[in-house]
């Protein structure tokens, strides 16, 4: 009688990601990685690593001490926050040189070659990152001192006094704008231009005169020559709202400009160099359009270096109080009443909400109640309950 064949069952293979400016550090590191049985992938900076963590599954990071960009310890913490379950190790490639290439790591204390490793428990980390986010300002223009926003505090400062290109996330009205002018004004950047294009606002056939201008005669109508938005920008940022709507013939372009941070305007032979920092924003994930067709590979790449991902309000629910109370002080002054307030069993019925417009529509939802309210000086739920889901106001 034949044996029967027992199933084999394959243990998936550890997968580790290197994050270090040396490449041959790298290398060693990846290989001594591959040598045990495990997979690994390779991120040249702090805020590589992160973008890497978004599309590439992993088990765990080794993340180099002395890291290009962004302060190790800093990244292992978003890291941890982001994926509680991931391990991350500390090397120091400094010293880990010559012939001493020891890889092991041991629990709580520096290995002979210099590595660390770090395990920390979940709830550890939370406390960890609300203490350390407790101590975050709000960027400028924008309000809130939740959790979910502070993370976003704390990326946009650590990146904002570099030139890193940044690329803004989140669902319409959640403002992506506000942070992209945060970046501006925090940086060396501030006394150039910000410059806003609307990727979704321009007709593709115009697009390109748009962002890279154009010479005297290009086309029909260029009765003068044109500095482009681009040019327009120099010194200082460029905010590319609205990046998914960007045409596929434009964004071969677009990278191109990336890559080599020249400027060549329409019907000229002219090419100039230009020094802007790009900041990118979407309220569409364009992994998906990347899997669809419908965005370059290589040009989400180059935009998401560094990406910030802002949370709905539904997701803020502590903020929503602050927000409210200040759209009402704002309203109450350009009209110059005095200042109106929201009762305690108003602020529970708006925490409630789902709020699919996130902070765009609680702030036009505080305005017609405010109108609604007429000479009263509190708003109460029926002044908000007078609009049906469509927003559409109705009588109650």
């Amino acid at each position: 009688m034949a044996a029967i064949a027992r199933p084999s069952f394959i243990r998936p293979r550890n997968r580790v990601l290197v994050a270090s400016a040396d490449p041959v550090f790298r290398s060693l590191m990846m290989r001594n990685r591959e040598d045990s049985g495990a997979l690994s992938e390779e991120a040249v900076g702090g805020a590589h690593a992160l973008s890497k963590l978004l599309h590439y599954a992993c088990d765990s990071v080794l993340l180099d001490r002395h890291l290009p960009d962004l302060d190790a310890k800093e990244v292992a913490e978003l890291i941890r926050q982001r994926y509680p379950q991931m391990e991350v190790e500390f090397v120091d490639s400094q010293r880990v040189g010559g012939e001493h290439h020891e890889t092991q790591v041991y629990e709580g204390k520096e290995s002979p070659g210099g590595c660390t490793k770090s395990r920390i428990g979940e709830e550890q980390i939370a406390t960890s990152a609300h203490a350390d986010a407790a101590d975050v300002q709000p960027l400028p223009g924008m309000i809130g001192t939740g959790r979910a926003i502070q993370v976003v505090y704390r990326l946009a400062r650590m990146v904002a006094s570099r030139d890193t290109t940044v690329l803004i996330t989140g669902e319409t009205g959640t403002g992506k704008e506000l942070v992209a002018q945060a970046l501006h004004q925090l940086s060396a950047r501030v006394r150039h231009p910000f410059v806003v294009v609307n990727c979704a606002a321009i007709p593709e056939a115009l697009l390109e005169a748009e962002l890279f201008g154009h010479a005297r005669g290009a086309f029909t109508g260029a009765f003068q020559s044109r500095l482009g938005r681009i040019h327009v920008a120099q010194g200082g940022t460029l905010f590319l709202d609205e990046i998914g709507e960007l045409p596929l013939s434009m964004q071969a372009k677009l990278l191109r400009f990336l890559q080599n941070g020249e400027v060549q305007r329409l019907g000229s032979a002219d090419v100039h160099r230009v020094d802007v920092r790009v900041v990118c924003a979407s309220n569409v994930r364009l992994l998906e359009l990347v899997q669809a067709k419908q965005f370059r590979q290589d040009l989400y790449y180059r935009l998401a270096i560094f990406p910030l991902e802002l949370p709905p309000l539904r997701e803020r629910e502590e903020d929503i109080s602050l927000l409210a109370e200040h759209f009402l002080s704002l309203l109450s002054a350009e009209n110059g009443l005095p200042l109106k307030q929201i009762s305690g069993g108003t602020l529970n019925f708006l925490q409630q909400l789902r709020w699919p417009g996130n902070v765009r529509e609680l702030q036009h939802a505080i305005e017609r109640a405010f109108i609604l309210s007429g000479v009263e000086i509190h708003l109460a739920v029926k002044h908000f309950q007078q609009f049906g889901d469509g927003g559409q106001l109705r009588e109650i």
